[in-house]
């Protein structure tokens, strides 16, 4: 199991390739030979193993990327791609997001002809 401090002293591999710190139940922190460091969770669903990005070490701290890896876990029980979860979300944001600019831009519109 990881710990903060591990996190922190992570050092990239010699030889030019990812080094993984594996914390607990397929998550991990991949120190790219650049040194930038990814929270990653490995899981299979449907038979298909896939990894799902949780964040970028240190804005997402072991804690939270611990927290984001559980709430993966809820979704991989109940039958749901954390992926495919994320990006459907992603999806309906942006057109509520839409409509709502459409609404206001329909509204501001309305009162700009209608006044003298």
């Amino acid at each position: 199991m990881l710990s903060e401090i591990a996190c922190r002293n992570a050092k990239p591999r010699d030889d030019g390739k990812a080094l993984r710190l594996t914390d607990e139940k397929g998550m991990y922190l991949e120190v790219m030979p650049s040194g930038a460091r990814y929270w990653r969770l490995k899981y299979r669903i449907e038979g298909a193993e896939r990894r799902l990005a949780l964040g970028i070490y240190p804005d997402t701290s072991l804690k939270q990327a611990r927290q984001l890896r559980d709430d993966a876990k809820k979704l991989i029980v109940q039958g749901i791609d954390p992926v495919q979860h994320r990006k459907q979300s992603k999806e309906e944001d942006e057109r509520r997001e839409q409509s709502n600019f459409e609404f206001l831009a329909r509204e501001w519109f309305a009162r700009m002809t209608c006044s003298p």
